[in-house]
């Protein structure tokens, strides 16, 4: 089969050039909108002032799904021979463009019965996901994320929480008075790292976590009054529920308070025949979208470069994502 990424190449600087960080993504769904071709085009309100997109070629049986929002900060694009940087070049609009490629192929030989839905607040929630939920049924999702072009055959579950701990601020040169609640916030991590011994699963690995949004205001002479941060997990089979569990014993009114801000669970899913899976530690959309029979993780890039400053992707990854898109299809039906 000839190259098909060449005659979007210009289209996917187009829409590598449109700042679309979290929050800011409707400038370029109203652009897709506009300029992506198919028979069937709907918009969507998250309800957050962002949309949420569907192009449809039939009843879709196949629906192709990836996010158009991406992390901070945006970077313009720049394009070497057979290599893409910027800001969301595998994560996720270089999977955008290959699974449109892939729609426009299978438009052109003939074919119907697939759809591209295209997300917002996947980075911060899935919140473009949750608000299409259960608006179509279809046998099959692909999910585009950068998984080097193999399939995820598992990927782990997250456990978001805020916390917040509570002092009692007194004069830094006799801290037996009071109680720093910066000090409180290293007592608990290190309980975390060392007394929390969650089990290592046999096919997700270890449970890891990483804390963000930490502010503690106070000078430096006054034992700390507060500090709060978020504490985000990736769980796997056997440690989701222990991770649960453990949050819940650490909350201590007055002292610590955790609010739990939700998740998803780990999962498998299902790796289509002539392909060999892998598991991921990365989340997607794909826990968050109902009305599906089976889900697919699958797309060009690596999760390795997908929230650096170096992001990246080779065009050779590119085309070979459309053409396991167009695979993928053809042996569904």
């Amino acid at each position: 089969m000839e190259a098909l990424f060449p005659k979007y190449e210009d289209l996917f600087r187009e829409i590598l050039s449109i700042d679309s960080t979290s929050g800011s993504e409707r400038r370029l769904a109203e652009f897709l909108l506009d300029r992506l071709e198919a028979p069937s085009k709907q918009a969507f309100e998250v309800g957050d002032g962002t949309l949420d997109l569907l192009l449809s070629w039939g009843e879709p049986k196949v629906v192709f799904c990836t996010h158009m929002d991406t992390v901070p900060p945006f970077i313009p694009p720049s394009f070497e021979e057979g290599l893409v940087r910027g800001r969301g070049a595998c994560d996720a609009k270089g999977q955008i463009i290959s699974m449109y490629a892939a729609c426009k192929e299978l438009e052109a030989r003939g074919r119907e019965g697939f759809a591209l839905l295209l997300v917002s607040g996947e980075e911060t929630g899935s919140w473009g996901a949750k608000a299409f939920s259960g608006r179509l049924e279809a046998p099959l999702l692909v999910i585009g994320e950068p998984t080097g072009n193999i399939p995820a055959s598992a990927s782990k579950g997250t456990k978001s929480y805020d916390l917040k701990f509570i002092g009692q601020p007194f004069h830094s040169g006799y801290p037996e008075k009071g109680r720093s609640a910066v000090d409180m916030f290293m007592d608990f991590m290190i309980e975390l790292e060392v007394e929390a011994e969650f089990p290592r699963d046999k096919v997700l690995g270890e449970t890891t976590w990483n804390v963000g949004l930490l502010r503690s205001d106070n000078p430096q002479n006054i034992l700390s009054p507060e500090l709060t941060c978020r504490i985000y997990f990736r769980t796997t089979f056997a440690s989701d529920a222990a991770v649960c569990r453990w949050m819940e014993k650490k909350n201590c009114p007055g002292r610590i308070e955790i609010t739990a801000r939700g998740g998803d669970a780990p999962l498998e899913y299902y790796v289509p025949e002539g392909f060999h899976g892998k598991s991921v530690s990365f989340g997607s959309d794909a826990p968050h979208l109902a009305g599906f029979e089976k889900k697919i993780i699958c797309g060009p890039g690596s999760i390795f470069v997908a929230h650096r400053d170096d992001e990246q992707i080779s065009t050779a990854d590119i085309e070979q994502a459309i053409t396991n898109y167009i695979k993928i299809y053809e042996s569904s039906n």
